[in-house]
């Protein structure tokens, strides 16, 4: 028979190497939720009322600006793209997590069966795959994963941008318009190990200790994005939405606010819990 510290030397390595899988499938967060809007500088200019700045910028060959990048913190961004008569509609593009470890995330996805797209480098200098996910009401849904990367145009804005009076400086939660909500919350419990958040039947964690949310919920929300953002102060941020003449719509913990193309921003206090 095996002895005592034979198989106890086994059970560690197992439990050693299920954690290591475990950890190769934490995300550190939500990095960036990307939306097409109408008019570029117009919508650009309404998160500038918010206190977000533009950090930077990709242009085509023609010198063209294509796609706007808002800071809302070192890690955190909204991805504006211009309509094109390839793509014209506006609205919900996708959402990207920002992984530690990209090239073992991958791998583990693949484990399970799942058929992401290579490790590639992006056009700002991170390391990036995509991963098909549950159906969309307007397209399908193409989940986004990055790693940020020395001297990508992310990294190198460190410190830069985050404007001193912007209203919110998190970006806590993000909704997912699905035709089959059910489905769409089985396969992020199930294939990407999100975590249910208790009391929802919507919100599920995102796996690791970032303590964000991403949010199920049904087609009716599509094609707008809805995102929520960390606020200090409910009563500072409704008298910045007033001195810019941005109407909001108010709950006991939140503010909502439409921006130019009907994305909604949800602003929320910092001692409100999901």
């Amino acid at each position: 028979m095996p002895s005592f510290h034979r198989i106890a030397a086994a059970l560690a390595v197992l439990l050693s190497i299920t954690a290591a899988h475990a950890q190769s499938t934490d995300l550190n967060g939500i990095a960036h939720v990307a939306i097409r809007v109408h008019d570029l500088p117009a919508t650009q200019a309404f998160y500038e009322k918010l206190g977000f700045e533009h950090a930077f910028e990709l242009k085509n060959k023609d010198g063209v600006v294509y796609e706007t990048f808002i800071k809302i913190n070192d890690t955190q961004f909204l991805e504006l793209y211009s309509p094109t008569e390839k793509d014209p509609q506006v609205g919900f593009l996708h959402l990207c997590f920002e992984g530690a470890d990209l090239n073992a995330l991958h791998d583990s996805y693949v484990s399970r069966g799942l058929t992401p797209n290579a490790v590639r480098k992006a056009g700002a200098g991170n390391l990036l795959f995509t991963l098909a996910g549950p159906a969309q009401p307007t397209f399908p849904q193409n989940i986004e994963y990055t790693q940020y990367q020395p001297n990508s145009l992310h990294t190198n804005d460190t410190g830069k941008h985050l404007g001193a009076d912007r209203i919110a400086d998190r970006m806590t939660s993000v909704s997912l318009a699905m035709v089959d909500p059910a489905a769409a919350r089985a396969y992020y419990l199930d294939k990407l190990h999100f975590l249910p958040v208790a009391g929802s039947q919507s919100l599920l964690s995102l796996p690791g200790t970032s303590g964000q949310t991403v949010e199920i919920v049904p087609a009716t929300l599509a094609p707008h994005a809805r995102f929520t953002l960390q606020t200090a102060s409910l009563k500072q941020a409704a008298k910045r939405l007033k001195q810019a003449s941005l109407p909001a719509t108010k709950s006991s913990h939140t503010l909502t606010v439409n921006d130019p193309d009907g994305n909604q921003i949800v602003l929320s206090d910092t001692a409100h819990k999901p």
